[in-house]
């Protein structure tokens, strides 16, 4: 097992210009292959100021130097409900990512909930992951919005402490959405789309104020307002869809109000993936440790392969269910996918840089270049194999964590 060297003590390594070196530096740039001998330079600014071969990067003087096995950007977990679900897993405690009293609700906001000091967020990202697509859970027709925020905000004062405050609205179609009402799928798609069009009617009364200033704008509305967003492809619509039927319905939504879609989950997607592909909607695959029964009875660890083979882009999530465990680590799942067929380093950019674009988020964050943030994640050896620890992590150039996990 290699041992990451640590050539000062962490105190002085915490802030300011930080150096890695990596033997394996997957960068998750270009053909997604590794660099030998590879060196990152993060900036006192907390982004990356240099990344490359050893034999081009020269260590400036004064640079602190951690040296790992394996070094990758921070990893992405593409859709997770920590900070609103947290480790005690109690109702009355720590378990804010689901409100049944309606099933539409699109105007909750993840940031009014989030809890960044609970030890579940500090468990992910001991484990390497740096940012998550965080907020309200499956389990209704709207059940809330997400937000992208790094694991190294302990609260949420404002909004500028996100990376994106509003990222996405959660909805869920399929037998996890029914209940007294909508009590059969074709209730809850008419329950959708009369929603839906409840948003188009106020968007084309604020049109018409803005357009003739003798008509009155219509008030604000924060159920209506988020829907306008929606509509305007503002924010995208997360659906959390597993049978075929089910995910069929969301792509007819999409051509319908043509509304950015993000299918979550998505189980059965292997039957339609020419569907998918046409509609240029991006695929957050379902956890592999879901249970194979009701929607998911058909799931299948091959989806991942078949989604690249495909060329439809794709993401890994920890997930949700009501039963423990609500949160997972996103790099198990990138190794179960690998194990069935689906190349290394595609597996590892399904947790970094293709989360990060489908987030919108690739000018940031998701890969080592020069002028992105310094999240790093570090290893003493192959980041999919389970014996493998996470040794440091590091965020916006500085180091949070040091333990080996």
């Amino acid at each position: 097992m290699f041992k990451i060297i640590l050539t000062l003590a962490f105190a002085a390594v915490a802030h300011g210009q930080l150096a890695v070196k990596a033997d394996l530096l997957f960068t998750m740039t270009g053909d997604l292959k590794p660099i030998k001998n590879g060196i990152v330079l993060c900036g006192e600014n907390g982004k990356i100021r240099a990344v490359g071969p050893a034999s081009k990067i020269k260590i400036p003087a004064g640079y602190q130097t951690l040296t790992a096995k394996v070094v990758m950007p921070g990893i992405i977990d593409a859709h997770s409900t920590v900070g609103l679900s947290g480790i005690l897993n109690s109702p009355k405690h720590d378990q804010e990512q689901l409100e049944k009293s309606s099933p539409m609700q699109p105007e909750l906001r993840a940031v009014d909930a989030y809890n960044g000091r609970d030890p579940l967020v500090k468990w992910l990202r001991d484990l390497g992951v740096t940012t998550v697509h965080t907020g309200h859970a499956p389990g209704t027709l709207m059940s809330g919005q997400l937000m992208v925020v790094k694991t190294n905000v302990p609260s949420i004062t404002s909004v500028k402490d996100t990376l994106v405050p509003t990222s996405a609205v959660a909805s869920t179609l399929g037998s996890k959405a029914l209940s007294k009402s909508p009590g059969t799928r074709s209730k809850a798609i008419a329950m959708l789309r009369a929603e839906l069009m409840k948003g188009q009617s106020h968007r084309l009364k604020m049109e018409e104020a803005k357009a003739d200033k003798e008509k009155d704008a219509p008030a604000p509305n924060l159920r209506l307002d988020v829907l306008v967003d929606i509509l305007n492809k503002k924010t995208p619509l997360l659906i959390n869809a597993q049978r075929h039927q089910d995910i069929a319905a969301a792509l007819r939504l999409q051509e319908e109000f043509g509304f950015d879609l993000i299918l979550d989950g998505a189980a059965e997607a292997y039957l339609l993936l020419e569907e998918i592909k046409a509609a240029g909607v991006p695929v957050i695959v379902h956890p592999t440790m879901g249970r194979p029964y009701g929607d998911l009875e058909n799931m299948t660890f091959t989806l991942a392969a078949k989604l690249h083979k495909a060329n439809i882009p794709f993401a890994f999530q920890s997930g949700y269910e009501t039963y423990v465990p609500k949160t997972r680590v996103v790099h198990f799942e990138a190794a179960m996918a690998a194990a069935y067929g689906l190349p290394q380093e595609v597996a590892l950019a399904a947790c970094t840089i293709q989360p990060a674009e489908i987030l919108g988020l690739d000018k940031k964050i998701g890969s080592l270049e020069k002028g992105k943030h310094a999240d790093l994640a570090l290893f003493d050896g192959d980041p999919l194999e389970t014996t493998t620890h996470t040794t440091h992590v590091i965020i916006d150039g500085e180091v949070v964590s040091s333990s080996a996990k």
